[in-house]
């Protein structure tokens, strides 16, 4: 009789703290797999952010219940997606593509171009958080670019420096558009340029492109429609290099 008293004691207690284990599909936000999920490739990655995007363009943000999740991201930060985009006020990439706090880890510069912190910063969330996306974002009518097509010299070094960064990406896309179309191709070939840059200077973002567990994406905002549009990724240009 006392050892079935035991078993039944054991049973309940077992449980019960079954009972208090969050639900796979409930406690868990979406967005913040539990360490038991498999972790998701860069295509459901990037479709994740393009489905925040079609909600951003449709004016239907996801409620999020904010304050339980930003005392959960008090112990640590898991973001899976870095964001290398430029700091005009119009493009803030938590709002463009929906996300919530937590998910992504936000690198911006004028000309979405990084220099030696801003690459510090993304080679952090690689090998500290565990990113396993970069999406380089430039986007339409960037002020950045417009100065470099303008050939201006800059009222300071500062400024200079931007636009010099800049130059090389003005050069190839002048070769093969002109006039108006100069512009949206240099805002493109900025991009692209600002991509092949992450990985030219960062020997550590070489490594983990190569190893497959980076995947770098480049993307174009559009300020007049708010759409997120991909133009090319990166899977294994590290071994270019």
């Amino acid at each position: 009789m006392r050892c079935s008293l035991l078993a039944y004691a054991a049973l309940l207690a077992h449980l019960v703290v079954w009972a208090q284990q969050p639900a796979a599909n409930g406690a868990h936000d979406s967005q913040h797999p539990s360490a038991a999920q498999s972790p998701a490739s860069s295509e459901e990655i990037w479709s994740d952010l393009i489905a925040g995007n079609r909600r951003f363009v449709a004016g239907k943000p996801m409620a999020r219940d904010l304050p339980a999740l930003r005392d959960s991201l008090a112990k640590s930060q898991h973001p899976r997606v870095v964001v290398l985009s430029c700091s005009d006020s119009r493009v803030g990439p938590e709002l463009l593509f929906d996300q919530n706090l937590g998910d992504l880890f936000v690198v911006r510069s004028a000309g979405n171009i990084a220099d030696a912190i801003g690459l510090g910063s993304i080679e952090y969330a690689v090998d500290h958080l565990g990113s396993s996306v970069l999406v380089v974002l430039g986007h339409t009518k960037c002020g950045a670019v417009a100065a470099a097509c303008s050939g201006d010299k800059m009222p300071t070094t500062n400024l200079q420096a931007i636009v010099d960064k800049i130059g090389p990406a003005v050069a190839k896309a002048a070769a093969v558009a002109k006039g108006e179309e100069l512009m949206e191709a240099a805002i493109k070939q900025n991009i692209h340029q600002s991509a092949q840059d992450v990985l030219a200077n960062s020997q550590m973002l070489r490594k983990f492109v190569a190893q497959g567990k980076l995947t770098i994406f480049e993307a174009e905002y559009r300020l007049e429609t708010g759409e997120v549009i991909r133009l090319d990724h990166i899977q294994s240009a590290a071994k270019s290099h």
